[in-house]
């Protein structure tokens, strides 16, 4: 589909790459504290161990530098709100990738230092129009930058759920950008007017076929947090769980977003 028939949100650069910057320092903060038994432990995300893990969160800023390196595409084809569905592509090259990443560097902060680094360099020398030939389509460098909020934001509730007691803080802007990307591609997933989904205090769409609300209270109301429909798009939480744990409430008949989640792959 091409990039103008969808919903354009627009993102600020700035705030973009600090919100992303600041995520991945409270990362790094509490990595700096976890022992080898705590590297060990394993995730939710199949046989992958915590560090691992702390492995693929480096390569979400080191992929800006691995496309940078990539000719530019001569066009945009690929529009942001195709980029969750599209990594599912991606998901054994992705797993190997942090398996190798994980051998390669025996200290985590410092692959993570370095990944700050790099990420930091290459935002400074080239303009956030830049084209990078990512999984889905080609799209601009401000773009895909977009997207390291969903993998940090993501990524962090895995390692608070893996490693017991830890808490690694969530920074506002990038749970916000998170949140807002996800919503907004759940309503190209669902396309529609008859459900109003709201993520207070950063979201609200609509989608799912069937009559438009246009006014007064909408007869479909799904309303949740950002990290419930951060776990529910990215997969962690399926919906039923969260609605029988009152995570979610779902008014209406055409509120029922199971068969649309999750929303990355």
């Amino acid at each position: 589909m091409p990039p103008a028939k969808k919903r354009t949100r627009t993102y600020d650069p700035a705030k973009t790459r600090a919100a992303v910057l600041a995520q991945f320092g409270n990362v790094r903060a509490a990595v700096r504290t976890l022992t080898p038994e705590q590297l060990a432990l394993p995730t939710r995300l199949g046989d992958w161990t915590v560090r691992e893990l702390v492995a693929h969160m480096g390569a979400a800023l080191t992929a800006v530098d691995r496309l940078l390196d990539e000719p530019e595409p001569p066009r945009q084809d690929g529009h942001l709100l195709d980029w969750p569905s599209a990594i599912a592509a991606d998901a054994d090259t992705i797993a190997a990738t942090a398996r190798r990443l994980a051998a390669e560097h025996p200290d985590p902060d410092a692959h993570l230092a370095d990944a700050e680094r790099r990420f930091s360099t290459r935002l400074d020398t080239h303009p956030g129009s830049r084209l990078l030939p990512t999984s889905a389509g080609a799209l601009p460098l401000a773009d895909y930058v977009v997207t390291r909020t969903v993998e940090l934001v993501l990524h962090t509730d895995d390692l608070n759920a893996a490693v017991p007691g830890l808490d690694i803080p969530y920074q506002r802007q990038a749970l916000a950008t998170g949140v807002r990307l996800l919503a907004d591609a759940l309503a190209v997933k669902a396309p529609g007017g008859s459900t109003e989904v709201r993520i207070p205090p950063y979201a609200v769409v609509q989608c799912v076929e069937g009559p438009r609300h246009t006014r007064g209270t909408p007869p479909n109301v799904v309303e949740t947090d950002p990290l419930t429909w951060i776990r529910l798009a990215g997969g962690r939480t399926a919906w039923q769980d969260a609605v029988a744990r009152a995570e979610v409430s779902a008014s209406g008949e055409r509120a029922d977003l199971g068969p649309y989640l999750p929303l990355l792959g």
